[in-house]
């Protein structure tokens, strides 16, 4: 008989595969539709390819790791099954995260006009370099995650080793490699988007205090396109925090704390397609065009 609190997380797998799939599958084939028309995609759209392909390869996994644990607990005594499920959800989210903050730092350089010579820098590597810098930052973080990960929770998970020092030695190296990992790929770019999140704030109150005061309005119409920026910005770093917190609620004896904390997760990458979808205009015509044009040739038909 499945228990209440595993037919939450398997409702909420199911319902995350449901939304995430097939929104973030529209988010890739409507980049790739741009690509074809424009022959390259702008950096937001470029990050949104990148989040879009991210976050269905983490749907994947994170809702896999649910029905095993559902269906087939046993199975994670497979050394090699267990550790491939969590240092590939490791990478993605990790990865994840970045994205969120080139995504910020896109729009934070694009809008407040900064004149500082790192905001410069950052600007024109972002403008010419994206996607080298996308390709870079996968790399990164593969190599800061991946491998010790796979080392350290094998060596968890091994009952090679039954002495009690042998046990705290691993348990610390755990710690500190944990704790490492999860600076550089959790709070790092979360204090840079949270950077890039205030300086954009800050800039966009000085421009609407200008377009107030400029009789001209030549500044118009450029305000519901920051606004729009800052939104996204802002969106996707609560999306950021609550799945963060998330992680943290597993590691908590409380049974439903841990229930939420699955349920958070599994919902995140809908949520982020629907983030998307609101910040790229011409991502919405494309798809809209494409789902009004196939009801009519079923209407026809």
């Amino acid at each position: 008989m499945m228990s209440p609190h595993d037919l939450s997380v398997l409702i909420s797998s199911v319902l995350g595969l449901v939304l995430a799939i097939p929104s973030n599958t529209c988010i890739v084939m409507g980049n790739l539709d741009i690509i074809r028309k424009k022959g390259k995609l702008n950096p937001s759209d470029v990050i949104f390819l990148g989040k879009g392909i991210v976050n269905i390869l983490l749907q994947c996994v994170l809702s896999l790791l649910v029905m095993f644990i559902v269906f087939s607990p046993k199975i994670f005594f497979i050394r090699q099954i267990f550790v491939f499920l969590k240092t590939s959800g490791y990478f993605l989210t990790y990865y994840s995260f970045w994205l969120t903050f080139w995504l910020s730092a896109h729009y934070c350089t694009s809008i407040t006009n900064l004149s500082y010579g790192f905001f410069i820098w950052i600007k024109r590597i972002v403008s010419n370099f994206l996607s080298h810098l996308l390709f870079l930052t996968a790399f990164l973080v593969f190599f800061v995650s991946v491998p010790g990960f796979w080392i350290l929770y094998g060596e968890s998970i091994s009952t090679s080793e039954n002495s009690t020092e042998a046990s705290d030695n691993k348990f610390n190296k755990i710690r500190y490699y944990a704790w490492a990992t999860n600076t550089l790929g959790s709070l790092l770019p979360f204090f840079l988007s949270l950077l890039c999140l205030v300086l954009t704030s800050s800039f966009l109150l000085r421009h609407v205090w200008r377009v107030k005061n400029n009789d001209s309005g030549s500044t118009r119409p450029n305000l519901q396109a920051h606004v729009s920026a800052l939104r996204t910005i802002f969106f996707l770093l609560l999306i950021f925090t609550l799945f963060c917190m998330s992680q943290s609620l597993l590691f908590l004896q409380n049974l439903s704390l841990v229930i939420v904390g699955w349920n958070l997760q599994l919902l995140a990458p809908s949520a982020e397609a629907a983030i998307i979808f609101q910040a790229s205009n011409e991502l919405r015509r494309i798809i809209l065009r494409r789902f009004w044009t196939r009801s009519r040739r079923n209407t026809e038909t």
